[in-house]
């Protein structure tokens, strides 16, 4: 059966056992996680800001990097506050850096020589609008992107939500949060060689295939397709590494967040759905086979999820031992998830 066709076969599977709209409902997957609220200990007293980045260390130590907004929404004006983390696995910070390089630091992704990339989405007090390189030890070894400027260009972006670096060393930028100036044009997925060579970019403002609104989280799966949450348009669109349209997956809801294990399991994080934005969605983590089928839920504890906006995770990553890590932006902070 072609990707495609699996791909129509499961919309109608779903959208016959769904709550709507082809979701299945959640109640299907009783929770089987246990729940460490406020994972993550910040040093001297220093409180957690909106949070939306998180990624296991490559090394196969356990450790985790998550990048954080200084304490608030933002993190213009506060120089002396470094925005990305290192974590050990119990939750203590072994090392910080990136002081006075961002804006609003967005998404994250460590590389297989656990280098450290983070997208900075927003341009503020003449910063932002860039993907930054670091080294594992915090030195900055790479910037795309002109700082605090918003663009359209080969080399500029105007709301960088994510990036992926794939193990030939091409880097993928997923190009376009929020609406703004660039509305009805600045939609895209941006290609890059190792060196930050613009090679091709592909997608526009649209609902058609190979379109997005707000691509906000990028994913590699071990055949190599790029996955892109194309949030506004409620789908998980598919792609070979050159742009070429492969299929999509419309069971879950908004995504925020992506990510795939190495047994190709996808983890997709929902943290906007609602009545008012998507009318019967659950709002949580939902966890799929390699195939998309979904194999388990873990739903917001918001009580009343439907009356806000973020709550659950916007950020999601597994660690080696199928550990779940949720970061949060609006509760600000970290979630962890351990199976029972």
């Amino acid at each position: 059966m072609s990707t495609v066709v699996r791909g129509l076969v499961y919309s109608l599977f779903f959208s016959m056992m769904g709550i709507g709209y082809g979701q299945p409902s959640a109640n299907l997957y009783p929770d089987s996680y246990q729940t460490i609220e406020s994972w993550g200990n910040l040093p001297n007293g220093r409180v957690w800001g909106a949070t939306s980045a998180v990624y296991p260390a490559s090394d196969g130590s356990g450790n985790i990097w998550v990048a954080e907004r200084c304490g608030q929404n933002d993190c213009a004006g506060s120089e002396d506050v470094a925005p990305i983390l290192l974590f050990s696995a119990s939750g203590e910070v072994i090392r910080s850096f990136g002081e006075g390089l961002f804006a609003w630091p967005h998404g994250i992704f460590v590389d297989g020589d656990n280098n450290v990339w983070v997208t900075d989405a927003r341009v503020s007090g003449g910063k932002g609008a860039q993907v930054h390189k670091f080294s594992e030890n915090g030195e900055l070894l790479m910037s795309l992107g002109t700082t605090g400027y918003a663009g359209h260009g080969q080399h500029e972006f105007r709301g960088p939500s994510d990036v992926l670096v794939a193990p030939n060393g091409d880097i993928f930028v997923a190009d376009g949060h929020g609406r703004g100036q660039f509305a009805n044009s600045g939609d895209r997925i941006m290609k890059f060689n190792a060196n930050g060579e613009f090679l091709m970019a592909w997608g526009s403002t649209g609902t058609a295939p190979g379109e997005f609104q707000d691509p906000h989280a990028l994913a590699l799966d071990s055949q190599g397709r790029l996955y892109v949450g194309d949030r506004e348009n409620r789908r998980v669109q598919i792609f070979d590494q050159n742009g070429n349209y492969i299929n999509h997956y419309n069971q879950f809801g908004r995504p925020s967040g992506l990510f795939i294990d190495k047994q190709d399991n996808i983890y997709v994080a929902d943290s906007e759905s609602r009545t008012i934005s998507n009318p019967g969605y659950r709002r949580g983590i939902w966890i799929a086979d390699p195939h998309g089928w979904i194999t388990g839920f873990i739903p917001d504890p918001e009580p009343n999820p439907e009356e806000i906006g973020t709550s659950l995770a916007e950020g999601v990553a597994v660690d080696s031992d199928g550990n779940i890590y949720a970061a949060l932006v609006g509760p600000r902070g970290m979630n962890k998830y351990v199976k029972r």
